[in-house]
């Protein structure tokens, strides 16, 4: 009898005791695609040479693959790196605060865009305006999904078909293919060039508007600075010389810090208060970076500016949802209660002093018995502050091959993601929360152990 024919059928296997409990959970027709998948490889393997496993084998396998289909493909992982605003890793951690008010909101229906005192339809943009409003001294404030699209309607709104000037020193790319100058094209506004690569001088705005700028837009550097020769104008010049043409400035601003870097031992970044403070009409940044909140994109500046982004129709297609004004309304009100630095998880990883990093690190050294403690540098990351760096104090652990051994650890559940150094794979404390240290300990000693056998 051919091998082929051998074969059990998909009814024979969906009626086998076994595959009861598997529907139980799965339910019948995923269950069914899932035999027919592996029945699938089964004859593969078969035109292969290889052996036809017995009907309890081919259960096993529809078993596995359901457990890998039934696997959510984002979870949680353990942040090693140092990197404190990482973007791979989705950036800040919510402040616990933040994760329940979602919780509410999630569990049932909400006001979101139900006016309680009038008893009709209100708006959802109006939920977080009051504290950012309060906190950055700004006439009005939108919220969207993400800064890349607040600044896409700003551009939208305020300069399709016109003119706006950008120096050359802030034609930037960051993560993920983001580009100022395609942005621009998307809202179909008109890229005037300002400058040279390096310098860029006042009166280089002054020449774009003689040739008809209708905007000027200002552009964080995000992860890159330029040193040496190099110069660009004040933003209170160009607000300055915009504001005297009649003209708006529009300033993306990117990482959205409220509170002063520097007192952290790290170089100034400008904050969202000095950036309306120097009159620029509308500054756009980012909810999930150095604000320590969740994705999205904020517009605050002037009330007659801010409406008119309000009323343009791309507004409907980036605004936000419940659970991301919800989050963001409970980061806000830590600034405004002056308990951000306590409860935003970045800032709690900002105010680590060298001296308990490094007795972290001794600690997971002795619990371990392996690894060799370091002196090293976490970055704060996200596009914000590049090549700016804090004392840390690393675990380092040897290894034959440091990229099997973080290949390894991604592997545990959940996932510690490191990084290497010097041929090393080091851990830094600092992007540890403390309710993630017996788990990341636990996935550690697991990988040592089974390198140890290996051995």
């Amino acid at each position: 009898m051919s091998t082929f024919r051998q074969i059990p059928s998909v009814d024979r296997l969906l009626g086998h005791p076994y595959t009861e409990g598997l529907i139980a959970t799965y339910g019948r027709e995923w269950v069914t695609q899932a035999i027919r998948e592996v029945l699938t490889d089964v004859r593969d393997n078969l035109q292969e040479g290889q052996a036809l496993p017995n009907e309890t084998e081919l259960l096993d396998q529809v078993y596995d693959k359901l457990q890998t289909q039934a696997k959510p493909t984002l979870q949680p992982v353990i942040n090693a790196t140092g990197v404190l605003i990482h973007t791979n890793l989705g950036r800040a951690p919510l402040s616990q605060a933040a994760i329940e008010a979602m919780k509410v909101v999630a569990a049932g229906y909400s006001n979101l865009e139900y006016d309680l005192t009038a008893g009709k339809r209100g708006k959802r943009d109006l939920h977080a305006e009051a504290y950012l409003t309060r906190l950055t001294g700004a006439e009005a404030a939108l919220v969207v999904n993400n800064n890349a699209g607040g600044v896409l309607l700003a551009l939208t709104a305020l300069a399709r078909r016109k003119q706006v000037a950008v120096s050359r020193t802030q034609l930037v790319e960051i993560g993920g293919g983001f580009r100022i100058p395609d942005v621009l094209r998307a809202s179909g506004a008109h890229l005037l060039e300002v400058g040279t690569t390096n310098r860029t001088h006042l009166r280089d705005f002054q020449e774009a508007i003689a040739a008809g700028a209708d905007l000027l837009l200002l552009t964080h550097h995000s992860n890159f600075k330029i040193i040496g020769f190099a110069t660009e104008p004040s933003l209170a010049e160009l607000v300055e010389l915009a504001h005297d043409a009649g003209l708006p400035l529009v300033f993306d601003l990117g990482s959205g810090a409220l509170l002063d870097t520097a007192k952290y031992g790290l170089a100034h970044e400008l904050t969202v208060q000095e950036a309306v403070t120097a009159g620029a009409d509308l500054v756009c940044f980012s909810g999930d970076k150095l604000l320590g909140g969740p994705q999205a994109g904020i517009i605050v500046g002037k009330k007659q500016l801010v409406q008119k982004l309000r009323r343009h129709a791309l507004y409907r297609a980036l605004r936000p949802d419940k659970l991301c004004l919800s989050a963001l309304s409970a980061t806000l009100l830590h600034y405004l209660k002056g308990e951000a630095e306590q409860a935003i998880p970045i800032y709690q990883m900002l105010n680590r002093s060298a001296e308990s990093l490094q007795a972290q690190a001794q600690s997971w050294q002795q619990k371990l018995g392996v690894g060799e403690i370091l002196p090293g540098y976490s970055t704060v990351g996200g596009g914000s502050l590049p090549e700016e760096t804090l004392p840390t104090w690393l675990l380092a652990l040897e290894a034959k091959s440091p990229q099997k051994l973080l290949a390894a650890l991604r592997a545990c559940q959940p996932p510690i993601i490191a990084r290497i150094e010097n041929d090393r794979v080091v851990l830094d404390p600092r992007t540890i929360q403390p309710e993630e240290e017996d788990v990341l300990l636990a996935g550690l000693q697991s990988v040592i152990r089974k390198e140890d056998q290996r051995k």
